[in-house]
């Protein structure tokens, strides 16, 4: 049973959202919040597992929120919902602890499918997100703006560049492997050079990351 609190000051959103969640066996709501403020008070008898956290709230927005939450209970699995796509939110978010992005109009497939691998350990970034990333995204080096970049490009090489720009695009190894004509093992190893050289720990750090340091554009 993967125990599931839900953080957003839009109440008719919160309470279908809990209907949809509920209705599985394996999950439970076990929080219900209108606020930052409210969520915390509940917190420490409401143990959730997994939290849905809206970023546009009132008085405490979501990521001092998260900061807050996992001060408090630094295990929770923290989803991030939006309906909007701002730089700063993303990179704010991954900062405060986010395991997980979604945007407000996700199918619910996807919402299980986020919920079950942030319990599990990993990150989740929607797909509809990364595909929304990838129609805007664009390489700062490839694009002209190579002085926007320099500092970066000098710790990656070029290669590094295309493939980071390639994940933030959504696209999968293979498909990265057929666009550079290179074997998925060579993919495999560029991409731990990156994490290694970006400090970064998964794709959602990685895409923020980029966006960070103007490696890419939005």
């Amino acid at each position: 049973m993967i125990r599931i609190a839900l953080v957003d000051d839009h109440s008719l959103f919160r309470r279908g959202l809990k209907v949809l969640l509920s209705a599985r066996p394996d999950f439970e709501v076990v929080a219900d919040a209108g606020s930052g403020e409210e969520f915390l008070a509940m917190l420490p008898t409401a143990r959730p597992d997994v939290v849905f956290m809206d970023y546009a709230m009132p008085a405490m927005n979501g990521a001092e929120t998260s900061e807050r939450a996992l001060a408090l209970c630094p295990d929770l699995k923290i989803i991030t919902l939006s309906m909007f796509g701002d730089n700063a939110y993303y990179s704010r978010m991954v900062s405060s602890g986010a395991k997980g992005f979604l945007l407000k109009d996700s199918e619910f497939d996807e919402v299980v499918e986020a919920v079950e691998t942030v319990h599990a350990g990993g990150t989740y970034f929607s797909a509809s997100l990364l595909k929304s990333l990838s129609h805007s995204i664009r390489s700062a080096a490839a694009g002209g703006d190579a002085a926007a970049a320099v500092a970066e490009c000098d710790r990656l090489s070029d290669r590094e560049v295309e493939i980071l720009v390639a994940i933030c695009q959504g696209l999968s190894t293979q498909e990265i492997a057929d666009r550079l004509f290179i074997s998925k093992r060579t993919v495999y190893k560029h991409r731990a050079n990156i994490l290694e050289k970006s400090g970064c720990k998964n794709t959602a750090s990685l895409v923020v990351y980029a966006i960070r340091h103007r490696l890419v554009e939005v």
